[in-house]
């Protein structure tokens, strides 16, 4: 899920990131859906890594017999065979095999240099000591439901205005936060970051892993008062699913099964107290995604009802009062300023909510953000600016969890600054790049939270899918640093010979060196790096454009409001842009699938 303050966060402005969400007790090693451990020995892991290897080949050759996707640049990288990848890792059962196949992936979206990872996130965020029982998980997710705080009111911020309120719509961590206040799913992680039912009552699951039924919870309802069944469930499903919805998480229902009219398997019963769905292949993380937003469901009435629905599919939810479904409603809502939850009276496990109102500040100023924490205007605050990341740490209102998830950079690979390239010489060209990067600089001095310098997508801590950690060296995959664990090194010990490398790879893509090992005036380098407003979000500009000018890069920074910024971004409106992603679920996949070419989260544009 992208990460709204991209040097916010780093520069203490991070989001919790729950996959981009995570419990505040749980540790980056546990997976919150844990996933079934299996002894399999190198031999084996090999074996079967050898067997998948063959039948992806077939189907990235099918793939680009059919002429379906192609990149627009000539030195964009082809992408049929990434694509072909995915779907056999979706449908692989066999986990040694499809750890492998995840490897396989890494490898071919690292090996384009369009992805510069920069840090893996942790979280952090300021607590009145008079507020309790908030709580986060690993991808990002806070809770405010079930707070407690003097007079039965809370004061927060988490982000300034929100891009989008419609759960299948939204694709930031701020967003899914909201998402969590006003919404329910069939399922939810509790204080301990542990998957638990919502608003199922409890579920079956076939023998072959394949078939689930849940079983709804009596007397739901919507906030209007209306009936909430599995129907609603149903609708939400095929809507996020269905390609007019434009939802960018729409490939996540990729691991169900589809009609021929290319609708979902899924089916209410018609008293709408159960509701069916059925996969295509075993999917260990298939809870978690009943648990992640895009699959809340919302009111068809309200959704169709809307005005402007014809042209917006979430112009239901643009304004205060919407109908919602979860432990509090929208009431009001001053666009860039404030918003106003409060109790929602039918909601199902009402009487587990103290709290009456949730005040929202919206604002990504963190001066003003941190002065009204400080004043008591605000009693949590999500964003923690440079210059008070020090103050903040000797505080004891200050936490630290972790998260998974990589802050990272990104490069648009159909950008005309790779125009005359070949794709190798597009991408020694961005690699370049990304060896010039003092990552530790960028850390200790603007992220100032103790982060690890990163050298992959799949950050630290992220389960392998049968019971290790995906990034790490073993006799089954061993990365192409190894004693980095990475796909180079970022230490400081390694940054003069990374900046040699960078020249002699710049030399190799046809650009010439004066005797100062500047680029020369005859072959320069000419990039902007696309950024949402923020302090942080600046600083880290100002930090790669630093490291750039070493060799005579020169970058120019250009900032936008958060919303433009998404939809330029999105769009392929840029160089080099300023990224951020949180997990999902606790699964390598979640990383992986979102690079296919029809993903709405495919912001480096492969393929495309």
């Amino acid at each position: 899920m992208k990460k709204k303050y991209l040097a916010f966060l780093l520069a203490a402005s991070m989001v919790v990131g729950t996959l981009a969400g995570c419990g505040s007790s749980t540790s980056t090693t546990e997976s919150s859906a844990a996933a079934e451990t299996t002894v399999e020995s190198a031999a084996e892991s090999t074996a079967a890594a050898e067997s998948t290897e063959a039948s992806t080949e077939a189907a990235t050759e099918e793939a680009a017999a059919s002429g379906e996707h192609g990149p627009s640049s000539e030195a964009a990288p082809a992408w049929e065979d990434y694509d072909a990848r995915i779907d056999q890792i979706r449908a692989e059962t066999d986990l040694a095999a499809r750890e492998a196949l995840m490897h396989e992936a890494e490898d071919e979206l690292m090996s384009t240099w369009a992805i510069m990872p920069l840090y893996y996130y942790n979280d952090v965020y300021m607590q009145s000591q008079d507020v309790d029982n908030i709580y986060a998980n690993l991808y990002g997710y806070k809770y405010f439901a079930f707070a407690t705080a003097p007079g039965n009111t809370l004061s927060l911020q988490i982000a300034s205005e929100p891009d989008k309120l419609d759960p299948a719509l939204n694709s930031t961590v701020d967003g899914a936060c909201l998402a969590i206040l006003a919404f329910s799913g069939l399922y939810t992680y509790d204080e301990n970051g542990q998957l638990v039912p919502d608003l199922a009552e409890s579920v079956e699951e076939s023998d072959d892993a394949m078939t689930y039924t849940f079983t709804m919870k009596d007397g739901l309802m919507w906030s209007d008062g209306t009936p909430l069944t599995a129907a609603d469930v149903e609708y939400s499903w095929q809507r996020l699913a269905n390609p007019d919805t434009g939802a960018d998480y729409s490939y996540l229902a990729d691991v169900i099964a589809k009609n021929d009219d290319g609708t979902l398997q899924v089916e209410a019963s018609e008293d709408g107290k159960t509701f069916t769905v059925q996969l295509t292949a075993p999917c260990p993380y298939f809870l978690d995604l009943c648990a992640f937003p895009a699959f809340y469901p919302v009111p068809q009435a309200a959704v169709e009802g809307a005005d402007g629905y014809a042209d917006n599919p979430g112009a239901w939810c643009t304004e205060a009062g919407f109908v919602s479904s979860g432990p509090f409603v929208c009431t009001g809502w001053t666009h860039n300023e404030s918003m106003t939850y409060e109790k929602n009276p039918n909601y199902y496990n009402a009487d587990a909510v103290t709290l009456e109102r949730i005040d929202f500040m919206l604002s990504d100023d963190d001066t003003a953000v941190w002065n009204a924490f400080m004043d008591g205007s605000l009693q949590f605050i999500d964003s923690i600016g440079t210059d008070n990341m020090e103050t903040a740490k000797g505080m004891p209102e200050y936490h630290n969890i972790p998260t998974l998830g990589t802050y990272y950079a990104g490069f648009n690979v159909n950008s005309p600054i790779f125009d005359g390239k070949t794709v190798q010489q597009a991408a020694d060209m961005r690699k370049a790049m990304n060896l010039l990067v003092d990552r530790q600089y960028i850390v200790d001095t603007i992220a100032q939270a103790d982060q690890e310098i990163a050298n992959t997508f799949i950050p630290t801590g992220m389960s392998d899918g049968h019971g290790g950690e995906f990034r790490a060296n073993d006799d089954a995959y061993t990365y192409p640093d190894e004693a980095a664990v990475g796909y180079f090194d970022p230490s400081p010990e390694a940054y003069d010979a990374n900046v040699e490398e960078a020249r002699t790879l710049l030399e190799g893509a046809g650009y010439e060196f004066d005797e100062n090992g500047m680029l020369s005036a005859d072959t320069p380098i000419n990039l902007t790096y696309l950024t949402n407003e923020g302090t942080g979000n600046v600083a880290i500009g100002e930090a790669l454009q630093q490291d750039f000018a070493v060799i005579g890069i020169n970058l120019t920074i250009e900032t936008r409001e958060w919303s433009v910024f998404l939809n330029e971004r999105k769009d392929g409106q840029f160089d080099f842009a300023r990224e951020g992603w949180i997990a999902d679920y606790n699964d390598p996949i979640n990383m992986l699938e979102m690079w296919t070419t029809n993903s709405g989260n495919n912001d480096m544009q492969f393929g495309r």
